[in-house]
């Protein structure tokens, strides 16, 4: 009876082993197994046999991690307040590196892309965090992927996502694009009457040279205004245009 016993126990026993010990990774997917608490080898993806109470396996995934950054309080260069958020893409490159020099990658990587983001945003006036979103997005991901290669993590891109002002500094800023328009407004037109004054003293020099071209010219005026028949005007004749039409002819 005990032969019988053992002979139906040994399957089960060595099917619940086998049951326990084996692990399915994907394709994205990476094991670092420890044997007795020492880091043995990264292994996957597929099938994998694990020795229940001698191993263990850590799973990491390898896909790019979208980490969306909460909003953080900024001083700018110039001394402005504003609240900017950010998200940022990476993954980990390195299982090894990601289980072993650092506790919890994805926490250690947030905390440290809040820091980041304010550290580099802190270093440029309101304008350009407003106006040079790739050059900051570039200089941010470059200093998170250096200060992460360490645990085996690559950072492929950084998008700052909005930059919010208070409702005082909204209000001076589009006072000064108001007045930038203002001015704008002036230069040209004060350009275009200086044009004008140059155009024009270049005709009074034309005319001065040749009185009939002169003569012309008033005649020319008096037409315009006669077109207009809601008024009276009474125009002197020029004393030349006078002699011109006195001269005896033949």
């Amino acid at each position: 009876m005990t032969f019988d016993f053992w002979y139906l126990v040994w399957p089960v026993l060595i099917i619940g082993f086998l049951v326990v010990s084996l692990r399915v990774l994907r394709e994205y997917e990476r094991g670092v197994v420890f044997t007795l608490g020492r880091f043995w080898k990264v292994k996957g993806p597929g099938l994998l046999i694990i020795v229940p109470g001698i191993q263990q396996m850590v799973t990491v995934d390898l896909r790019t991690v979208v980490l969306d950054v909460p909003t953080q309080d900024v001083i700018s260069r110039d001394n402005v307040s504003v609240k900017v958020n950010a998200v940022v893409y990476f993954r980990v490159i390195d299982p090894q590196r990601a289980i072993i020099d650092v506790q919890e990658y994805l926490a250690a990587t947030s905390q440290l892309a809040q820091t980041t983001l304010r550290a580099v945003l802190g270093k440029h006036e309101l304008d350009e965090m407003l106006a040079e979103r790739e050059k900051l997005n570039a200089d941010i991901q470059q200093v998170l992927d250096v200060q992460t290669d360490a645990w085996g993590i690559k950072v492929s891109n950084v998008e700052i996502k909005h930059v919010d002002l208070d409702e005082s500094m909204v209000r001076a800023i589009a006072r000064q694009a108001e007045a930038e328009r203002e001015r704008r407004a002036k230069v040209i037109n004060a350009e275009g009457e200086l044009q004008a004054s140059e155009k024009l003293v270049l005709a009074a020099q034309t005319l001065a040279r040749d009185p009939g071209a002169m003569q012309l010219r008033y005649l020319e005026a008096l037409a315009t205004i006669a077109s207009d028949k809601s008024s009276t005007i009474v125009f002197p004749l020029p004393i030349d245009l006078i002699r011109e039409w006195s001269k005896p002819r033949g």
